[in-house]
């Protein structure tokens, strides 16, 4: 069985409005240059079970094509500032089997689309001394509710942090703070909701 890639996100979401421009990063600390933007085209279809079990737990389940880190991934429960992230190749449209080996902890029913969500998203490299620092992505997102067939646009930015950025509490804090300030101003303002799923379904 293919060892699935694991990675652990810390990120931070921000609301913007259509017209906003892109933040000035040249204050954030240990980045000294954003490359230029790079576009994806990004189409990710979430599975849960009829009751919603994933949702409660805190995890989801999807198929998204499109981006260097295509294929199907589980996002785990929140621990602490980050959540774990297992990622299988793209494969087909049913679920692999090792996708649901490996959430069988939470549920073993089977799993019906729950949400589609398309992301024209701009991705840029903060880059520092030691590498990539952070990324950050522009995002305009096209979402629908497959159980009801809503369907809601929003744009958001995401900046998650990368290999070179600081991994102690205090620096962490140090550097969101100054993202924070970038962000606001250039005009967005603190997340409605902390994932694209649960603003997908309303929430």
């Amino acid at each position: 069985m293919t060892e699935p890639s694991r990675t652990v996100e810390v990120e931070r979401k921000y609301d913007v409005d259509d017209g906003t421009p892109l933040p000035d990063w040249t204050a954030i600390p240990g980045v000294d240059a954003v490359s230029p933007g790079e576009h994806r085209a990004l189409d990710a279809r979430y599975l849960d079970t009829a009751d919603g079990t994933l949702a409660r737990a805190g995890v989801a389940v999807r198929r998204r094509s499109g981006g260097p880190d295509e294929g199907w991934h589980i996002k785990g429960p929140r621990q602490g500032d980050g959540r774990v992230e297992q990622g299988w190749p793209l494969g087909g449209e049913q679920v692999p089997t090792a996708v649901r080996a490996a959430i069988a902890a939470w549920t073993t029913a089977p799993l019906e689309p729950l949400a589609r969500i398309e992301n024209d998203r701009t991705a840029y490299l903060l880059t520092g001394p030691d590498g990539v620092v952070a990324e950050f992505v522009d995002d305009h997102v096209r979402a629908t509710d497959l159980r009801s067939g809503t369907r809601r646009t929003w744009r958001e930015w995401e900046v998650e942090l990368g290999p070179a950025g600081p991994s102690d509490d205090a620096g962490r804090a140090a550097f969101f703070a100054a993202v924070e300030r970038a962000v606001h101003a250039a005009g967005g303002r603190e997340a409605g909701s902390d994932s694209k799923l649960a603003r997908a379904l309303g929430f």
